[in-house]
């Protein structure tokens, strides 16, 4: 699958559950939910030791999920993420040094951005698809239409306080691709399930 395909393919979900791994012992369980619930596809957190083990966990079990990995912030994460299996790279902020590394493995990578001059910085290593984080705290949709505004040919993923609230919202405007989220992700795997089922029917 390459960039564009990708880059499709995550707009059709229209949701990326932002999953956060304290144990390697509960990964194919929530993945498990997650596809379950009709949502096969996770954002794993380079937040935990366990991060780069989930991912390549959850890429043997679910071959055909879209497994990426988040929170990345240097190269060293971002070859571990790629080796481990990973199909796109998400920053909270932007990296030229993760730029540089997914352009050398040819990999996707959206990095976080919340200013014009962070937009910037990833449109002059040729990237158009970012994400908008914290999103909530710096002005949700009306900055991401503000900064849409200069700069039209961008693609934005917000993440943060996103919820089944204010989802329909984002996604109602045309520049967000899709929208990253953890709130279907407390709870037991069976309230994962019902909870990623919701999330689905809402955006569909």
């Amino acid at each position: 699958m390459n960039k564009e395909q990708l880059i499709e393919k995550i707009g059709n979900t229209k949701i990326v559950p932002v999953v956060v791994l304290n144990t390697l012992e509960e990964t194919l369980p929530k993945m498990q939910a997650l596809v379950n619930g009709g949502l096969p596809c996770a954002e794993i957190t380079f937040r935990t030791p366990c991060a780069a083990e989930a991912i390549a966990l959850t890429v043997k079990n679910f071959p055909d999920m879209l497994v990426g990995a988040g929170t990345v912030i240097n190269r060293e994460q971002c070859e571990k993420a790629i080796e481990a299996g990973s199909k796109f790279i998400v920053s909270p902020g932007f990296s030229e040094e993760v730029a540089d590394c997914c352009k050398e493995r040819g990999l996707l990578y959206l990095p976080g951005i919340v200013t014009p001059t962070e937009a910037m910085a990833a449109i002059s290593k040729g990237l158009t698809v970012l994400k908008f984080f914290p999103a909530s705290n710096y002005g949700g949709l009306k900055t991401i239409k503000a900064i849409c505004a200069a700069f039209p040919y961008l693609r934005i993923m917000p993440t943060g306080g996103i919820n089944e609230e204010n989802i329909k919202e984002y996604l109602a405007y045309d520049k967000i691709l899709a929208c990253g989220g953890s709130w279907m992700m407390s709870g037991t795997p069976e309230q994962i399930e019902e909870k990623t089922k919701a999330a689905v029917a809402l955006v569909k």
